[in-house]
């Protein structure tokens, strides 16, 4: 795993095949070790750029506070480290919002953007939007990284043949810094570019799991306020679609990327 030091901290991250540069971004309490079984399919057509990003992985952990604006940053310092001027960029949950802020903050730097199971805002508006909140940080104080790693498997990984998918991931996730990841989960919440939607102009897939924690119409409805972009829904899957359908997920990010090339854009 190489690194570099980009706004003050030593990032890591992983690098795979040769292409067109494709950035992938993971979520809150993940890693680069989670594009695991994306790095084959992709590599072998995309230079695969994948970061721990600033709080996780073996990237430093300095004190909080963190935000989205700054995970951008991170981002795109990483890109200039490295030499790439545009690239594809691919971001779920946590990492979708960062691919967002990307696509507002320096749009003549995606080629495209592919989002998985993630919103361009995470504004409580409601009082079970409160709650759901509230039981992620009581969950935290409660039980730790652990706790929350269990609780979350179970919800992410719920049938019989997903046992191993649930222990890994309780394993993985038990490796968080608590307080890199209680500042990462502050970053969160009251962030939004959702007035800004319109500005991006970049081809655009935002990839819809039928059973995520927000409704596929919910990805419809901002999907429309795009120039460019449309929806893809796959079925039977939670919100690590990656993970638990990685054969379904990587042709519909192959195709969509096929259909858009760098040069093109």
């Amino acid at each position: 795993m190489a690194s570099v030091t980009v706004n003050g901290i030593r990032l890591h991250y992983q690098q795979h095949g040769a292409g067109e540069p494709l950035l992938l971004l993971h979520g809150l309490g993940s890693s680069s070790q989670d594009w695991e079984l994306q790095y084959p399919a992709f590599a072998a057509q995309y230079r695969v750029i994948a970061p721990d990003l600033r709080g996780h992985g073996r990237t430093d952990k300095p004190p909080g506070p963190y935000s989205i604006e700054l995970f951008a940053s991170d981002a795109l310092a990483l890109l200039d480290a490295l030499d790439v001027p545009r690239a594809h960029v691919v971001g779920i949950s946590m990492g979708g919002m960062v691919a967002f802020q990307m696509a507002v903050e320096a749009p003549h730097r995606l080629a495209s953007l592919i989002i998985v199971n993630s919103a361009p805002s995470l504004i409580p508006r409601s009082l079970g939007d409160r709650l759901r909140i509230a039981q992620r940080f009581l969950l935290f104080r409660l039980f730790g990284v652990r706790g929350i790693g269990r609780f979350l498997a179970g919800k992410l990984f719920p049938k019989p043949e997903h046992a191993e998918l649930r222990q890994v991931f309780v394993q993985r996730w038990s490796q968080n810094d608590p307080r890199a990841y209680e500042a990462s989960m502050r970053a969160l919440f009251r962030w939004s570019v959702e007035d800004r939607l319109a500005e991006i102009r970049c081809p655009t897939l935002v990839v819809a799991a039928d059973q995520d924690y927000s409704p596929v119409a919910h990805k419809e409805a901002y999907a429309a306020k795009m120039a460019n972009a449309r929806v893809a829904v796959v079925e039977d899957s939670r919100h690590a679609t990656p993970v638990e359908k990685p054969e379904v997920f990587n042709a519909l990010v192959l195709q969509f990327l096929g259909a858009h090339p760098l040069a093109a854009s």
